[in-house]
């Protein structure tokens, strides 16, 4: 790149539709921390009320999931081919409607259906809210831009835990869904707002036969052992973040004797870690590349976790918890940008979606593991143990070539 180009490329703005788009994204990722969290909210409810038993209330998660994991699949297939916010409307739309519906359930069955339902849109907003991002600004700000839409789903758990105790306390469970549903308005607004991404248009402008978006995931060898690479990084960010998320305010409870209320204070602020990081991320990614970034994350977040494992004091918990989660989920918004960058305007939702939510589904399985390993050492043990997984992330990026300031293909 000449010296001419390069000033150019600094100085050249997010735009009008950048902040739209990255807006637009983040808004639809923080439905999907929205959603899954107020389920938990609402499980103790839900279980009295439809006289679930303990299996079935817990399987509810996990047919979420499984939804997500089923939709990523489908909506980012469809992204890579009837356009990015076309799509990703639909799938906010899925996603609201069956959230809203749940409020009518009469049993398991009907509520099981409506969960995996609801997982199926919340499966593509991910892949697609990240691919819009990309796609949408300059090079050298796409990590930042990925990484605020790593963020929305911070926020999204936020808001959750803010709303849900109100509504339950004023509606019960039934009203939770029902506000649920209302990200169906976001979706009819984010349909007039917000224009297709220029570089699908320019993509799809060529009206020659393409390929299927997920022959081109495994296209060669050298793409074989990156789609690979990226699996296994998302899988680490998924089985840290639930294995965390889920088992930690036990663990300060068990361990310190901290009430629910203290215990939801501490996870709160690794929570606020968690949102710092991921900016962080995002502007050392697009400084000094993505895999030093990530190599840098990966190694504090196996430190950090160990070195939580090992605290026992308020203040060292409450620092240690806001460091680990800066670490540990930090890098979420980074996927966006570094899989942008690997896979071509025909594949890239495809990829986004397909590889995250494998990462998910498999990453599902850490509050299992976890209980299973605490309950035979203990949850110290269970907790430095997690640490290792981040060192087997660190060993992928090998495999993932730098793009830094790559055109999108």
């Amino acid at each position: 790149m000449t010296a001419e180009r390069q000033r150019a490329a600094v100085a050249e703005p997010l735009g009008e539709y950048g902040r739209r788009a990255v807006f637009a994204s983040s808004v639809g990722y923080a439905l999907d921390g929205f959603d899954l969290l107020i389920l938990s909210f609402a499980l103790g409810g839900i279980t009295a009320d439809l006289q679930l038993s303990d299996p079935q209330a817990g399987s509810l998660t996990t047919i979420t999931l499984l939804g997500a994991v089923t939709g990523g699949f489908a909506f980012g297939v469809l992204s890579d081919r009837f356009g990015r916010v076309r799509v990703l409307t639909w799938s906010v739309l899925v996603f609201a409607v069956f959230t809203g519906l749940s409020a009518l359930a009469v049993g398991f069955a009907d509520l099981a259906a409506y969960r995996f339902a609801a997982g199926v849109g919340i499966g593509g907003e991910f892949g697609i809210g990240m691919t819009l991002a990309a796609e949408a600004v300059p090079a050298r700000l796409r990590a930042r831009a990925t990484s605020w839409v790593g963020v929305g789903f911070q926020l999204g758990v936020l808001a959750a835990a803010l709303v849900s105790p109100w509504v339950i306390g004023a509606f019960g469970w039934r009203g939770l869904f029902v506000v649920g549903a209302l990200p169906a308005v976001f979706a009819v607004v984010l349909r007039k707002r917000l224009r297709e991404s220029p570089k699908f248009l320019a993509g799809n402008a060529d009206p020659a036969p393409r390929p299927s978006p997920v022959r081109l995931l495994l296209a060669d060898a050298r793409t074989v052992r990156t789609s690979l690479a990226l699996v296994v990084l998302t899988t680490v960010q998924n089985f840290g973040y639930f294995g965390i998320m889920t088992w930690l305010p036990t663990y300060l409870s068990e361990q310190f004797g901290y009430s629910l209320t203290k215990s939801s204070l501490w996870t709160a602020v690794t929570v606020v870690g968690m949102l710092v990081g991921a900016v962080a991320f995002g502007h050392l990614a697009d400084q000094i590349g993505r895999r030093r970034t990530f190599w840098t994350f990966q190694l504090g977040a196996a430190a950090s976790v160990l070195v939580y494992s090992q605290l026992s004091t308020p203040a060292a918990l409450l620092v240690g918890g806001a460091v680990m989660g800066a670490f540990a989920n930090g890098m979420i918004g980074g996927y966006g940008a570094l899989m942008a960058e690997l896979y071509p305007t025909e594949a890239r939702a495809t990829a986004q979606n397909v590889l995250f939510n494998i990462g998910r589904g498999l990453g599902g399985f850490a509050p299992v593991v976890i209980a299973l390993v605490a309950s035979a050492q203990g949850f110290p043990f269970a907790l430095a143990l997690l640490s290792a997984i981040y060192l087997l992330a660190f060993a992928a990026m090998f495999a993932i070539p730098e793009r830094r300031g790559a055109e999108l293909a």
